[in-house]
């Protein structure tokens, strides 16, 4: 393969023109959707028009003429079309991790008050987003349940069977290695074990096919600046399937998820369903530029939706393993192969140089990341990235690799970020 055959791929991509909804800067490969989405185009004039005219000139009568009352609603709404959930299912509030506290207690209240009281255990991977398992463990601590973490997907399922799991909390794809979990056979596998699953989709809404309801899912949550586009701390979103909605209130009792929030009651009546899950008052800017980035994705639904958005990730992401293996052989690839288990990043390790190879190709303009102790991860969004980006990116990583650049000092001073 060679760069050619990738102008040729991009030729015939029936997803290019998506690529036109976002401000790219000039002269950057950007492979680092999974952590923080483009900006579209739309979004800079649609936040302008909230600050200057809904704001600015209409002030608080903006909350019933422009409906941001009804934001959390609206924009879940959309995100339900992504995720495979109905219409007042899942609402648009917060943050992932303020998300995961509502949707763990109310899952841990659902097994305290069920027919197996005695089971304890909150089953996770080790290498679970940090911030799933510190709100993991927290609660645990707090309700007297204990946060049991396994090493591989593997041993998932025989962990189960033992009979103390209460609740299986997983994140879809994971955040280090790419690898994508089998949602349906996982849920199914803790239901035949008495136990609730509670799924975190921060890296696989917006990238791939999610189907909550078709596969069972008891709560899932998820995040708005990662392929959904919605910019720097975007509002995350929660589900809770409808069958659970209304058996417990979630542990935040805040007025917007009270049944009458401007009857100004002293005592708290949760909402009917999924909106007994919202909390505070949403930040209407923050929510206006997360719909922005929800409709990029939308756009692609009159081409395949979700489907041709996940087989073109995985064309991608087969080119650059493919590349990485024949062009750069002194790294390790930790995300899996085969594509039924691969998410829409690659992750490489080196024991040497790790984050210094990516501050490398950050200074060429070829922007991926790194998380410690040694992983290089790149993602592809396939709205915005082409096969070209893929050979370039490449061939740079090559590059870093043969001169020994990444060895520069000015590469090997950490920053706050990495």
């Amino acid at each position: 393969m060679n760069r050619t055959d990738c102008q040729a791929l991009d030729a015939k991509d029936p997803l290019a023109a998506m690529r036109e909804q976002f401000a790219l800067p000039p002269n950057k490969i950007y492979l680092d959707g999974n952590s923080l989405g483009v900006l579209p185009r739309a979004t800079a004039a649609r936040v302008a028009e909230v600050v200057q005219r809904e704001w600015g000139e209409h002030l608080i009568e903006s909350w019933n003429t422009a409906h941001w009352i009804d934001l959390p609603q609206r924009v879940g709404n959309k995100l339900a079309r992504l995720v495979g959930a109905g219409p007042n299912e899942l609402v648009a509030a917060d943050s992932t991790s303020v998300n995961l506290f509502k949707v763990l207690s109310a899952a841990l209240s659902m097994v305290q008050a069920g027919d197996n009281p005695q089971r304890r255990v909150i089953l996770s991977e080790r290498d679970n987003f940090p911030t799933d398992l510190y709100i993991a463990e927290s609660l645990a601590r707090e309700r007297g349940f204990e946060l049991v973490t396994i090493d591989t997907p593997e041993q998932i399922e025989p962990r189960l069977v033992q009979g103390d799991v209460a609740v299986l909390m997983l994140t879809q794809v994971n955040y280090r290695t790419g690898r994508l979990h089998d949602m349906s056979a996982l849920t199914q596998a803790a239901h035949a074990a008495g136990a609730l699953a509670v799924w975190d989709l921060a890296h696989s809404a917006g990238a791939l096919p999610v189907h909550l309801k078709r596969d069972d899912a008891d709560f899932a949550v998820g995040c708005g600046y990662k392929y959904l586009n919605g910019g720097p701390g975007a509002p995350a979103f929660v589900w809770v399937h409808p069958r659970h909605a209304d058996r417990f209130a979630q542990p935040l009792a805040g007025w917007m998820g009270h049944a009458a929030p401007f009857a100004f009651t002293p005592g708290y009546a949760p909402a009917p369903g999924i909106a007994r899950y919202l909390c505070g008052t949403p930040p209407v800017i923050q929510m206006a530029a997360l719909e922005c980035g929800v409709d990029t994705v939308l756009a692609a639904e009159p081409l395949g939706g979700m489907d041709a958005l996940r087989s073109k990730s995985l064309a991608l992401t087969e080119v650059f393993l493919r590349l990485v293996r024949e062009r750069c052989a002194s790294l390790d690839v930790i995300t899996p192969h085969e594509s039924q288990h691969r998410g829409s990043q690659v992750s490489l390790t080196r024991a040497e140089g790790a984050y210094a190879i990516v501050q490398a190709l950050i200074a060429r303009g070829v922007i991926g990341d790194f998380r410690a102790p040694d992983v290089l991860r790149f993602g592809f969004t396939p709205l915005y990235t082409r096969f070209v980006d893929v050979w370039d990116a490449v061939e740079h990583l090559h590059q870093v690799l043969e001169s020994g650049e990444w060895k520069e000092d000015r590469f090997n001073k950490r920053g706050a970020v990495t």
